[in-house]
């Protein structure tokens, strides 16, 4: 019998438990609101055929933007599902410890 992949797996805890961001949902959702809103508005400034500099200013805007939500969003993950984790099994914190530390080398090769 094979096991899961870990994308099934975390799809499946998103069903059994409420995800680690569920106190800031509300925060996170008003940013990704603005942020999408940035970039309709760059979208238009291609579409305007705004000089080049000031398009790539508004996408490093929107990307630090998504960067701040990222950080914000492990964070959460930090304090809430992986502190949990810890305290409640040795192997599911590991388990929690080993899927952070693959998605922050996932990040960092950004």
């Amino acid at each position: 019998m094979t096991t899961a992949p870990a994308a099934s797996r975390h799809a499946h805890e998103q069903h059994t438990q409420a995800p680690g961001y569920a106190d800031h949902k509300a925060d996170h959702l008003a940013r990704l609101s603005k942020i999408e809103g940035q970039i309709r508005g760059i979208s238009r400034m291609v579409t305007g055929d705004r000089y080049c500099i000031d398009v790539l200013t508004q996408i490093t805007a929107a990307s630090r933007a998504l960067q701040e939500v990222a950080l914000s969003l492990l964070d959460d993950h930090l304090r809430g599902c992986v502190t949990d984790a810890a305290r409640a099994d040795p192997a599911q914190a590991e388990e929690k410890f080993a899927e952070l530390s693959d998605t922050l080398r996932r990040a960092v090769r950004l």
